[in-house]
Order: structure tokens, then sequence, then C-alpha cells
């Protein structure tokens, strides 16, 4: 009859198993706080100024407007492409996309 109040020695192999189930828990727990940190700070992040001001010329509608550095590109229905100052809000150029 065995005692049960006698420890049974336990094995290499299950030892280094626990030790390595427990190393993989801290390191996935340590990647998850990595990861939530990262979306935090990236959605913390300020958007680009944009100008307070943009006034498109008479008849054009805005499709699309694009940011990109020092301009905003603003995309009308009838095939015009404005390309506007960032910081100041001024039309720089105008082009014809429908040539």
């Amino acid at each position: 009859m065995v005692n049960s109040e006698d420890p049974v020695p336990e094995p290499a192999n299950l030892r280094f198993l626990r030790l390595l189930v427990t190393v993989l828990t801290g390191v996935m727990l340590a990647g998850l706080i990595l990861i939530i940190a990262l979306i935090v700070i990236r959605f913390r992040d300020t958007a680009p100024p944009l100008p307070a001001d943009i006034t498109l010329p008479d008849g054009a509608t805005p499709t699309a407007v694009t940011l990109a550095e020092g301009m905003v590109l603003v995309v009308s229905a009838d095939g015009r492409l404005f390309v506007y100052d960032r910081v100041t809000g001024r039309l720089k150029q105008t082009l014809d996309l429908a040539e």
C-alpha cells in the first residue's frame, strides 16, 4: 500500500513542460498588453491639420478628398482636380482630368 503523504517525485519532463507553459503564458500576456498599448497610442494620434475653409469654384461638387504632404486634393464630379495648400486653404492649381 502506498502512503498518500509520501511525495512522488515529479518527472523531469513534466517539470519542464510546466515551466514552458508558464513562460509561454507570460509571453502571450506581455504581447497582448503591447498590442493594446500600440493600438491606444496610434488612435490617440491627432489627425493631420486641415484648412479651416476650402471654397470650391462654383458648380464643383466634391467626390473625393485626399490629404497629401502640404496639399489637399479635391476631385470634383465634373472631372476636375483642385490642389489646395494644406495650411492656408488657398487654391494652388486646377487640373482637368477629363482629357
